[in-house]
């Protein structure tokens, strides 16, 4: 007899471009939210407004506080930040090919997360 048991991974990471930002928001939040696990979302500098209406209608709606976190900044700072830190368990990223490698890079030295 097999026995698999899906458990949330915790904290997921989830750093979005400047197109589509609501769209590509969505597409990151919606899966890691369903599967259980807590989201820290960095969007584009250049469309921060967009993710910042989006985190607050997740209030209005009743979110409970901590599940969705907002960081807005400058991707060379919050983005590393986010994929150094050790708490969080994975990193969802859409943006160029020369930034993943980056990403990549830094979750090899914190913790071995996935990206």
């Amino acid at each position: 007899m097999h026995l698999i048991t899906h458990e949330p991974l915790g904290v997921v990471g989830a750093i979005t471009p400047w197109n589509y930002p609501m769209l590509m928001a969505m597409w990151k939040l919606a899966p890691c939210l369903a599967a259980g696990n807590c989201v820290v979302l960095k969007p584009a500098e250049q469309a921060p407004l967009t993710c910042t209406r989006l985190a607050q209608l997740f209030v209005d709606a009743g979110g409970p506080e901590g599940v969705f976190n907002l960081v807005n900044g400058v991707g060379a700072e919050a983005g590393q930040a986010l994929a150094l830190h050790p708490d969080v368990a994975k990193i969802t990223f859409t943006g160029s090919t020369a930034v993943g490698k980056l990403l990549m890079a830094y979750a090899g030295q914190s913790n071995l997360k996935r990206v």
